[in-house]
């Protein structure tokens, strides 16, 4: 049975919320009443800080992470180890091996993993931008620390082949995470041990 609006603009605004991800419309009827209850300044500052956003974020020019500048925070401090990189699939897995605080290098985003049932392929990637940053020398050591799932796999074995050719130590984090589990979804404890006791790749999935 169709919900039924007194609105058009109040089912507008619901149809737009229940776009987002995770979000049915009964959360959206929820949270767009919340809005309607809020003062006019608050709603307005919530719509500029996403239109903002949309129209300022910067991705950094050396990892992809998410940056207010050209160069993120993370790749522009002197005091990070920039000959360890830490490959993550996503923005969300930055911030999840940085809350273990066990991390000390630098980052490189994909955006993504290989997956031919969603249309995603190596070139979707942020893979041969991996290669250069490899290629320069400056690099040691390669963390794989992809989510522990068929694609993240995949990912992984692809990354080591285009990199088996270069001078560089390559490592994925230990299964202390489950087969199957999303990395921005592991615990910072049992997250911070997979990357401090990281094992060397062996190409394997």
């Amino acid at each position: 049975m169709n919900q039924q609006y007194p609105s058009a603009l109040l089912e507008k605004a619901v149809g737009e919320f229940a776009k987002l991800p995770g979000i049915g419309r009964k959360t959206a009827m929820r949270l767009v009443l919340h809005l309607l209850r809020q003062s006019t300044e608050s709603v307005e500052a919530f719509s500029n800080a996403m239109v903002t956003l949309k129209h300022e974020v910067k991705y950094c020019k050396v990892c992809h992470n998410i940056s207010d500048t050209d160069i993120c925070r993370i790749c522009s401090n002197p005091s990070r180890d920039a000959s360890t990189v830490c490959v993550v699939e996503n923005i969300r897995d930055v911030m999840a091996v940085e809350n273990t605080q066990q991390y000390k290098g630098l980052y490189h985003v994909l955006g993504g993993v290989i997956s031919p049932m969603d249309g995603i392929g190596p070139s979707d990637l942020q893979i041969d931008s991996l290669v250069e940053r490899v290629r320069s020398g400056a690099v040691k050591e390669v963390i794989l620390a992809l989510s522990s799932t068929m694609e993240g796999d995949t990912t992984n074995f692809f990354i080591y082949r285009k990199l088996s050719g270069f001078d560089v130590k390559l490592t994925v984090i230990a299964r202390g995470i489950s087969i199957g589990d999303e990395l921005e979804y592991t615990d910072e404890v049992t997250l911070g041990r997979s990357i401090v006791n990281r094992v060397a790749f062996t190409g394997t999935i």
